[in-house]
């Protein structure tokens, strides 16, 4: 086996074990919407960016039309681009054009993280070896997921339906605490989302709701609160 490959791969299982837990809350969604098993194997396996998933599955549900779901997706994915730009500065100058479209599909948040510890550059192998786990976990924990939702306790299920709100906490939490501008946006963005979920003004939709708030604050922070160039080195 490719020694990159095997080097990658010992750096995906526990993003695949972690995938697996979260892509399970995933799948039981699935099943609750009375979508079938395999909807939720198609999701998973073509897809691969757990929040996106979830408010695009919400959306479905919600019988939402094409232009809130595709831009809604298209602003809570829309860090996948700045990611890949960061991790294109890093790829062996040999990779092609293919190569690199398809590392493209598996740039997500812990896998970024995790490429960027290599000193060396990241090959294809490389990349694809963390990725293997990962995908796997996330599949297999959807469809899972869909299949045993039916039959677990109540209480079980329950709390695997607030997995990803946990999962979101644990990755915002320890940011804001660090940083006050993080913890200033993640203030606006709840006082946002409280205000336009409580008004009986204007009726909006979740998704567009999910689209302003982040364009709003997220444009708010970069105008009033920009990071300058010795904050990043």
């Amino acid at each position: 086996m490719n020694e990159d490959y095997k080097e990658g791969f010992k750096l995906g299982i526990p993003i695949g074990i972690g995938y697996l837990c979260v892509s399970f809350a995933f799948g039981m969604m699935v099943k609750n919407a009375s979508l079938p098993v395999w909807m939720a194997f198609l999701i998973s396996a073509t897809n691969m960016t757990s929040a996106g998933q979830f408010a695009g599955l919400n959306l479905i549900v919600l019988q939402a039309s094409y232009a809130e779901m595709a831009l809604t997706t298209l602003v809570i994915n829309l860090r996948y681009a700045l990611m890949s730009l960061s991790l294109s500065q890093r790829l062996d100058e040999k990779m092609s054009t293919f190569e690199r479209c398809i590392m493209a599909f598996g740039v997500t948040d812990e896998i970024f993280a995790v490429s960027l510890t290599r000193t060396k550059p990241i090959t294809l192998a490389y990349f694809m070896g963390i990725l293997s786990p990962a995908f796997v976990g996330w599949t297999l924990g959807s469809v899972l997921g869909a299949l045993f939702s039916s039959i677990l306790p109540a209480s079980i299920s329950n709390v695997m339906n607030i997995a990803l709100y946990g999962m979101f906490v644990a990755i915002i939490l320890p940011a804001a605490k660090q940083d006050k501008k993080k913890r200033l946006a993640v203030v606006l963005a709840t006082i946002c989302s409280c205000l336009m979920t409580y008004q009986s003004v204007i009726q909006i939709s979740q998704g567009w709701m999910i689209i302003f708030v982040s364009v709003a604050v997220s444009a708010f922070m970069a105008f009033f609160f920009p990071i300058r160039k010795q904050e990043e080195m």
